[in-house]
């Protein structure tokens, strides 16, 4: 039996052509640390490190590379600038479209005295705008909010919340698990304080490293939850005061961050916008194949406008698991299926608690593939419904 990877929304595959091998060369030809070795390998494999993170800031539009810091991913990054920032007392904003990476750091912190409020969105996942004003008062200390759903692919207006935060003083902190390296991201257009990205989902990298980018004036706020040596000023016992050391301390993901720096030269090579009208294209013809059949229920928006290649699916006559797992069993089409972390979510656009299976193609799904899927779904409808 063929498979079909349409889980894209979890990580891509396959990754971006060399990514693999870049890792590989790293750990069998280099294999140096980097901030500690006086010699040219280590040298030659900062440059690599530099390098990565100046292309991040060409895709991400941003000027300062010190302030693209590296973690193990999206989850660490969320929980550095939101720990490392609210204090009891604060009020922060998010929305109930978030994933459990915001959510659970900031019930944390809500039982640590900090007041944390939802605004609410639609039953297509999108942000109730006017909610959003009547929540952001000043003396709000910070927002955080999704760029794009992870659970039904609805775009948020990030640039427009960010505008009016700005006005009032609130830091804007975006989640950009679902959209980097998918649309284009702009923080000097936006006006955000920070975005943490996931190098293995749109970006096309390796799990294991993600970070985030942030500006001076965010960072001298957030303290660091991790500390320790970085091989600079070692001659002290404080934490660094600059970038990117202040937040990197320890032995980085090098093998993970030479294949995200190959996966980023394929990505400016190829050109995001053409692997997004693949995938768009593709979510289209998902879509209106979907449309034409009973017993289930798209969740998001059904149209292309505002939303990624993300589609979920509600079963409206028997379980979703048992869905999913007939996909894979009998077609071996591999999907979502559950509350994807985001259980919010699944309550705004109603499908809590049964959640969804959801379809996520990526650069290389094919026309051939969705339209095995979609006579997958009909005779798993016909036969179960």
């Amino acid at each position: 039996m063929n498979k079909i990877y349409l889980d894209n929304g979890s990580t891509s595959f396959p990754k971006a052509p060399g990514v693999g091998k870049a890792m590989a060369n790293f750990i069998e030809n280099v294999g140096v640390n980097i901030g500690r070795g006086g010699y040219e390998e280590a040298y030659s494999a900062a440059e690599v490190v530099l390098d990565t993170r100046e292309k991040l800031c060409k895709l991400f539009h941003f000027d300062q590379p010190e302030n693209v810091v590296f973690t193990s991913g999206i989850t660490a990054s969320l929980n550095i600038l939101l720990k490392g920032h609210l204090q009891p007392g604060d009020r922060v904003l998010t929305t109930s479209m978030e994933h459990n990476a915001v959510m659970r750091p900031l019930r944390q912190l809500e039982q640590k005295g900090v007041e944390v409020v939802l605004i609410p969105c639609k039953r297509d996942g999108t942000l109730d705008f006017e909610a959003f004003i009547d929540l952001a008062t000043p003396g709000t200390r910070a927002l955080v909010m999704t760029h794009a759903s992870n659970m039904c692919g609805t775009v948020m207006p990030v640039k427009d919340v960010a505008e009016y935060c700005q006005t009032l003083g609130i830091w804007t902190i975006v989640d950009c698990a679902q959209s980097a390296g998918i649309l284009p991201i702009d923080m000097e257009d936006w006006g955000v304080d920070a975005i943490a990205f996931a190098g293995h989902k749109g970006l096309l990298g390796p799990q294991g490293i993600g970070g985030f980018l942030i500006t001076d004036d965010l960072a001298a706020e957030v303290d660091p939850l991790l500390s320790g040596g970085t091989g600079s000023i070692s001659h002290l016992e404080t934490v660094p005061d600059f970038m990117p050391d202040r937040f990197e301390p320890g032995t980085q993901n090098l093998p993970g961050i030479f294949g995200l720096h190959a996966a980023l030269s394929y990505l400016e090579k190829v050109g995001i916008e053409k692997i997004y009208q693949h995938e768009m294209a593709l979510a289209e013809r998902l879509l209106k194949g979907l449309s034409q059949l009973e017993g289930i229920r798209v969740v998001g928006r059904p149209q292309l406008t505002g939303r990624t290649a993300v589609v979920s699916v509600d079963f409206l006559q028997m379980d979703n698991a048992d869905a999913a797992f007939l996909l894979e069993d009998k077609y071996g089409i591999m999907t979502r299926c559950g509350l994807h972390c985001a259980p919010q979510a699944h309550k705004s656009v109603g499908t809590y608690p049964q959640g969804t299976v959801r379809f996520a193609p990526g650069r290389e799904t094919t026309e051939a593939e969705i339209d095995t899927a979609l006579a997958a779904i009909q005779e798993i409808l016909a036969e179960n419904c």
